[in-house]
């Protein structure tokens, strides 16, 4: 217990102490909890703490993570991501793998050992890129999403680089295999470690899709069950249930156990239990990170880097410049604006990545890795990934002010107005909005993400504010907390969500105004709690039906009329539809809505029929 207690003590404060020092220096926390590993390896050696042990426990961190992100992916959005996950996430994989094992054949590597290596090296680092994006607030824009792209297809390829591995055994090291554990720390049992390819594969697939089913039809009934007790740690247990149960089902056959949790969050993405579920797995995958960060500092062989640092830092440089120089080609090729090219490397590093600690292993313990040469290439992996936050730093630095006349390269505005109305977003739908106030008197402060288009207005005397509206911080400088309406006038439907979302539960005396693209996202706005939403369509929809009406021979008093009595109807049927609405069920799924929507069809359709009848003929 006392060895325990010590060990805790000495991480903890080695986090607390590390981490805001290098952070207030703009290092970031990872660097710091990097560097905490570091100061204190030679106590954890001098204790005899199995620090690679440590490290399989602090991984959890990482399947949090992405149960976390797969929370916030809608399936449709996973969709309209396919072809960045395709062509970007799969053209990285390919070329970089392709590229490190041409490099590995020119330094006299056999080429089982050099494919080995390639694939290795190809695979990023998920859990410090997504982390520093995330606290940098990046993994949304286009850059970020890109990046995340390529995130997801390497923690998929992890499994077909498992089955690969095997057949680039070596004979001539089958004998120094025999010996070895089997994959040290990361070893674990695998039931499909025998069976045949097929049987493997369809395995794997049933449990893949037993984790959609649990989600789909397990995980709600749990956590309403679970609801009825009223006890806030139950709910935080059955959370931890829920991503560990999935990690382990992963894992017993040989799937990554990251790529589980991503998946069971992209289901419950739209359940009703989202929230709270991201907000009782957050802590626990932030502290886990932090120890994963900090088991790989402390996992550096500094004797033996001592004896060829100069070997690992070339291989480090040239691992590290073949991924960037593949990452601007991949952005290149696949179209990426020119700004979220040139942010590609700094969204996504070209370091390698933690699964590299498990491929390593597994490559020594099937005759693919000399345990001599594993030993250097974990130097190389520590390397890049301890040099990561150092890249961002330099092209926050020195590269990003290429880039400040471009979207998404300067930093957001000071805002030194305190109006009582903000206008998010001054496109085509707030900029109408910001001039209608303005010729009643009324200022408002207006924040808008697109650089070009502020340049251009500054021309004309108009003052608009740049910066990412759904951030709180930037809300906060604009006084959101003293502010009497929000309008929400944004172009993408999940920043609208996003910013109404917040803005609904944190700031319940506010009024928000908010665009909605179509009658399904007023529904969603809604239910967020939004009492005033205006379909970005409807109006001028209307306007062209009254066009209509005037050419089928009704005079403009008969056909403003008859707009009126169908905006009528709409209006009252679509109130009543929307308190049957839910969020964590799709439209064509519920029951109770389909009814209601059969009820009021056979209810106003009649109705509306003789109103218009009655319009019609006084026109006459």
């Amino acid at each position: 217990m006392t060895g325990f207690l010590i060990l805790a003590f000495l991480i903890l404060i080695a986090g607390v102490l590390a981490v805001p020092l290098a952070t207030r220096i703009g290092l970031g926390s990872v660097l710091g909890y990097l560097l905490a590993g570091m100061a204190i390896s030679p106590l954890l050696a001098a204790l005899s703490v199995d620090v690679e042990a440590l490290q399989v426990f602090a991984e959890f961190g990482v399947v949090m993570m992405l149960f976390i992100i797969g929370l916030e992916m809608e399936p449709r959005r996973l969709w309209a991501m396919r072809g960045k996950l395709t062509w970007l996430g799969g053209g990285q994989v390919l070329l970089t793998t392709f590229a490190l094992t041409g490099i590995a054949l020119l330094a006299d590597q056999r080429w089982q050992t050099a494919l080995a290596v390639g694939m290795v090296l190809a695979l990023s680092s998920t859990a410090i890129i997504v982390q520093t994006l995330t606290e940098k607030g990046l993994l949304r824009t286009e850059g970020g999403e890109a990046s995340f792209s390529v995130l997801l297809v390497q923690d998929v390829a992890v499994i077909p680089i498992l089955a690969l591995v095997p057949l680039l055994a070596l004979p001539e090291l089958a004998g120094a295999a025999a010996d070895h554990t089997g994959g040290g720390a990361h070893g674990g049992i695998d039931f499909t470690a025998h069976m045949s390819g097929w049987l493997a594969a369809g395995t794997r697939i049933g449990a893949v899709a037993a984790v959609i089913a649990i989600g789909i039809f397990a995980i709600r009934p749990l956590f309403r069950y679970i609801a009825r007790a009223n006890l806030r740690e139950l709910f935080t247990a059955a959370a931890l249930l829920v991503v560990i149960g999935i990690a382990l089902l992963m894992s017993l056959v040989g799937l990554s156990p990251a790529l589980g949790a991503f998946i069971a969050g992209v289901v419950l993405a739209t359940s009703e239990y989202r929230h709270e579920l991201e907000s009782d797995i957050n802590p626990f995958k932030g502290l886990l990170l932090g120890l994963f960060f900090i088991t790989v500092g402390a996992g550096i062989d500094f004797a033996l880097a001592s004896t060829i640092w100069d070997s690992v830092v070339f291989w480090a440089a040239v691992t590290v410049a073949a991924k960037m120089a593949v990452l601007l080609l991949v952005g290149w090729f696949y179209g990426l604006r020119r700004q979220a090219q040139a942010e590609q490397p700094q969204r996504l590093p070209p370091q390698a990545g933690e699964f590299a600690f498990v491929l390593i292993a597994f490559g020594v313990a099937n005759a693919v890795f000399e345990p001599a040469f594993a030993d250097q290439l974990l130097l190389i992996v520590a390397l890049t990934m301890l040099v990561t936050p150092l890249l961002f730093i330099l092209y926050d630095k020195l590269i990003a002010h290429a880039y400040s006349t471009g979207q998404g390269g300067r930093e957001a505005d000071a805002i030194d107005e305190d109006n009582p109305i903000i206008i998010a977003g001054r496109g085509r739908v707030g900029g109408i909005v910001d001039r209608m106030l303005d010729a009643a008197g009324h200022r408002a402060t207006v924040i808008d993400y697109n650089s070009e288009h502020l340049e251009v207005l500054k021309k004309f005397g108009v003052t608009t504010y740049y910066g990412d509206a759904t951030r709180p911080d930037l809300l906060a400088s604009a006084g959101i907390d003293r502010a009497r309406i929000l309008v929400v006038a944004l172009d993408e439907r999940e920043q609208i969500d996003r910013l109404v979302r917040y803005a609904c539960a944190n700031f319940p005396g506010l009024h928000v105004v908010a665009r909605a693209k179509d009658r399904d996202h007023v529904y969603h706005l809604w239910a967020m709690g939004c009492r005033d939403i205006v379909r970005e369509t409807y109006d001028s929809s209307l306007r062209m039906g009254r066009s209509v009406y005037e050419a089928l021979g009704h005079d403009r008093q008969s056909a403003t009329a008859m707009v009126e009595a169908w905006e009528e109807m709409d209006r009252t049927s679509m109130r009543e539809i929307a308190d049957v609405f839910r969020l964590d069920t799709p439209s064509y799924e519920n029951e109770e809505l389909l009814a209601k929507i059969r009820e009021l069809k056979a209810e106003w359709d009649p109705k509306l029929r003789e109103a218009m009848d009655e319009i019609a003929a006084r026109g006459r």
